[in-house]
C-alpha cells in the first residue's frame, strides 16, 4: 500500500494545480503553482523547463520537498479538502526533448490546457521550443496530510502603505505560506494574511509544523483551463509574535511579470536566455524538441475532448 492511499486520491488526481515547495541555497523555502501526475507506484511526476531550472538545482542540492494541492480551480470539486505532502524529491540531469517516459503527463497538460496544443504548430515553435525542453521531477511522499478546504474567496485586503508585497498580496483573498520545520524541512499551508505594522500575520494550522526562520507567502491563479496564470512570491522571514505568526517581507519575485501585455515579450525572451545559459554552463548544444510526438498527443487530447471524455482518463 503507497503511503498516497491515505489521501482521497480522486480528490488529488482532480486538482489542476499544487504548490510545490523547494528549499534555496539559503535555505528559505520557495513556493510555484505546478501540474503533478500521480504515479501507480505511488510516486509524483512533475517537470520544470531549463527556462526555470532553479526547482531542479535546488533539488539536486537538497531533495526535501513540499506539495500542497489546495486551489481546486477547474477541478469541478466543490469546496474539496486541502492535501500536504512532503517527500524527497529526484532529479537527473538528463534533459527530454520529447514526451517519452511521461505520456500521461502530458497528455494530462494537453487535455486540461487546451491553448497549450498550438505551441507545437509551426507558427509557434520558433518562440515555444524552450517549453518542450524539460527536466523530470519524481518525488516519493513520506507524508500525507489531508485537511479541512479554506475557500479562495473573500475581499482581500487593502495594502498599508509601503509594505513590501502588500500590492500583490492585495490582489488575493488567501495566499499559500512556505515555511521550514524545526529540521529544517519545507511546509505548506493555505492561509488568510492579516497586514500589520511590520509584515502579514498568518494563521497556521496545527497539523503544520512551521519554525521561525526564512518563508514566503504565494499567490497564484489560474481560469478553467489553466489559462490566464499569475503568480507572485513574497519572500522574508516568519517569526513568531505572541500566538501569532507573522512573515516581515524582504522582497517580491514575480517570474511571469505583472500581468501587462509588454511582459509577454521579456518573458520570451528572458526564458530564451534563461535555457542558452543552461545549456552553456554544461557545455551542450541545443537539443532539438521531437515536435511529431508532442503533436501526436496534442492531437490525441484535441480528439478526447471532442469526444467529451473525462480529463486525465
Amino acid at each position: 500500500m503507497a503511503l498516497l492511499d491515505s489521501a482521497p486520491l480522486d480528490v488529488l488526481d482532480a486538482y489542476r494545480t499544487c504548490e510545490f515547495a523547494t528549499l534555496g541555497r539559503d535555505g528559505t523555502p520557495l513556493a510555484w503553482p505546478t501540474a503533478v501526475r500521480r504515479r501507480p507506484d505511488g510516486t509524483l511526476l512533475l517537470s520544470t523547463s531549463l527556462a526555470f531550472a532553479q526547482k531542479a538545482l535546488n533539488i539536486r542540492r537538497d531533495g526535501r520537498v513540499a506539495l500542497l494541492f489546495s486551489d481546486p480551480t477547474g477541478s469541478g470539486l466543490e469546496n474539496p479538502p486541502q492535501i500536504f505532502v512532503g517527500g524527497h524529491a529526484e532529479c537527473p540531469d538528463e534533459i527530454m526533448t520529447g514526451p517519452q517516459g511521461a505520456e500521461d503527463y502530458w497528455r494530462m497538460l494537453f487535455e486540461r490546457q487546451p491553448h497549450s496544443r498550438s505551441y507545437v504548430t509551426a507558427p509557434m515553435r520558433l518562440v515555444m521550443d524552450w517549453y518542450y525542453l524539460r527536466l523530470l521531477i519524481t518525488v516519493t511522499p513520506q507524508q500525507v496530510v489531508v485537511r479541512s478546504p479554506l475557500p479562495l474567496s473573500g475581499t482581500p485586503a487593502a495594502p498599508p502603505g509601503e509594505l513590501v508585497g502588500a500590492a500583490q498580496l492585495a490582489r488575493f483573498p488567501t495566499a499559500v505560506l512556505a515555511a521550514r520545520d524545526a529540521a529544517g524541512a519545507p511546509v505548506l499551508a493555505r492561509t488568510r494574511p492579516v497586514p500589520t505594522g511590520e509584515g502579514f500575520a498568518v494563521d497556521v494550522p496545527a497539523d503544520c509544523p512551521a519554525a521561525e526562520g526564512p518563508a514566503a507567502l504565494l499567490v497564484h491563479r489560474h481560469d478553467e483551463r489553466l489559462n490566464h496564470m499569475h503568480n507572485a512570491l513574497v519572500r522574508g522571514e516568519l517569526r513568531a509574535d505572541g500566538a501569532r505568526w507573522v512573515l516581515v517581507p524582504a522582497k517580491v519575485v514575480e517570474p511571469m511579470g505583472s500581468g501587462r501585455v509588454s511582459d509577454a515579450v521579456s518573458v520570451l525572451r528572458s526564458t530564451r536566455q534563461a535555457t542558452d545559459r543552461y545549456l552553456r554552463r554544461r557545455g551542450l548544444p541545443r537539443p532539438r524538441v521531437r515536435w511529431a510526438q508532442f503533436r501526436a498527443l496534442a492531437q490525441d487530447a484535441r480528439r478526447s475532448g471532442a469526444r467529451g471524455e473525462p480529463l486525465g482518463a
